[in-house]
């Protein structure tokens, strides 16, 4: 037997039902954020140039954090070896003039991660409606 609500209360009912559904859908926002970072380190790690410095390999973190109450995200960074990440990414001037080969492994990673984060939010979202 469907439930009756008098029609005052309606708009009541109504915010109290969106206010779950947000909760809902900012759970699974930040566990889908959570392993997908996740996966993106390890891949950085795996594919990161390993040359003179073994730590630059070693070195993706992932850093959670909430801004204030709708906004969650990830990001993920080089610890050890910051600097590095721009000039091996595209290249840069060597000493004697020359100019040494970009080893895109930074860009690649986000946009495959950025693709996957959409398709597993939309089907952990698709469940709840």
């Amino acid at each position: 037997m469907p439930k009756t609500i008098d029609a005052n209360l309606l708009s009541k009912e109504v915010m109290i039902y969106l206010k779950e559904y947000k909760e809902d859908i900012d759970g699974e926002v930040e566990t889908v954020a959570n392993s997908v970072g996740k996966n993106a380190v390890e891949e950085l790690k795996q594919i990161s140039p390993n040359g003179a410095r073994k730590s630059y390999c070693k070195g993706w973190r992932l850093k959670k954090d909430k801004l204030g109450k709708n906004k969650y995200f990830v990001k993920i960074y080089n610890k050890t070896d910051y600097q590095l990440t721009h000039l091996l990414e595209f290249g840069h001037a060597t000493r004697n003039g020359g100019k040494t080969k970009p080893q895109p492994h930074i860009r690649p990673t986000e946009e495959k991660y950025k693709k996957e984060f959409e398709k597993e939010l939309k089907k952990k979202i698709g469940g709840i409606i």
